[in-house]
């Protein structure tokens, strides 16, 4: 297993291959032991070069990133993106469109206020802050990988560029036929190979404990919950959860996990199943294949 610091989170890497090289002599089986050791190391740090890519793109901490320009400059002026960073902003617009907006990265303005998130250079001809009311409708996905915004707002990636990391890691180290995979990003996670994983969740009322373990194959999890990001702002408690349609912070003690195919659904729809109308959260789970799991705490 390796690890790096990367995406807000400590980033873990655990690659093997199927079975051992054969050799009808020792010094040989060392040969071919250290040639398949070298080929994994190489499978994984082409992973890790794939989620690194994705942090300099869509750091929100960066002011030189891909996503802190389109937040400088996209208002009326459109943008072209990396097909990445294009790639996850298309999703969260339809994530954002299919949950009649309880997914929705354009709250950023509330989590700098509460201190989640660090102040971001103002627009050119930006006061105050941009409009509260700002939304994903204000988004425009143009051709040949542009975007631009209707008005200036402070766009936030964190609620499913980490799950799109850990899909394009896992897809570098298939296709450099490695077998028996684990990529975990903080919590984010997806597995690949013949392995059935145990995964143990944490309990809201003890997060540093794991309970109701599930069964991990080929599939990714992601869990959203508050008891890490809780805090005063102020007279008031808040967390890096908030309703976007309100604006209000997660109320509740639970905590959310979605087992999904691919890591970047299973993160977004965390978000739709904590803010959601039931019957819509239903929905689009139903549409991804996707199943969440609910941990509740005290109120």
């Amino acid at each position: 297993m390796r690890a790096r610091p990367l995406l807000g989170t400590i980033v873990q890497i655990r690659a093997a291959a199927s079975r051992q090289p054969e050799a009808s002599r020792q010094d040989e089986a060392e040969a071919s032991y250290q040639v398949e050791a070298a080929r994994l190391h190489a499978a994984i740090d082409a992973a890790f070069d794939r989620i690194e890519l994705v942090h300099r793109l869509m750091s929100y901490h960066d002011p030189e990133s891909e996503l802190s320009r389109l937040n400088r400059r996209a208002a009326g002026l459109a943008q072209r993106i990396d097909r990445h960073t294009y790639a996850v902003l298309s999703a969260a617009v339809y994530f954002a469109r299919i949950s009649a907006g309880a997914f929705d990265p354009c709250v950023a303005e509330c989590l700098e206020q509460w201190g989640y998130l660090p102040a971001a250079v103002a627009a050119p001809g930006e006061s105050g802050g941009p409009p509260r009311s700002a939304n994903w409708e204000d988004i425009e996905l143009l051709s040949d990988y542009r975007v631009r915004f209707k008005r200036p707002m402070r766009l936030d990636l964190g609620g499913i560029a980490k799950g799109y990391a850990v899909d394009l890691a896992i897809e570098a180290l298939l296709g450099a036929h490695v077998s028996e995979i684990v990529v975990n990003a903080g919590g984010d996670m997806r597995v690949a190979g013949d392995r059935t994983h145990a995964v143990y969740l944490r309990h809201p009322q003890a997060p540093t404990v794991g309970v109701n373990p599930l069964g991990l194959r080929n599939r990714a999890l992601a869990s959203s919950a508050p008891y890490f990001s809780q805090r005063l702002a102020g007279a008031r408690h808040v967390s890096a959860l908030l309703d976007p349609r309100s604006r209000q912070p997660y109320a509740l003690n639970n905590s959310v996990s979605v087992r999904a195919k691919s890591c970047m659904a299973a993160d977004a729809l965390t978000k739709v199943v904590l803010f959601a109308p039931g019957s819509i959260a239903e929905r689009v789970l139903d549409e991804f294949g996707a199943h969440a799991f609910v941990l509740q705490g005290e109120a």
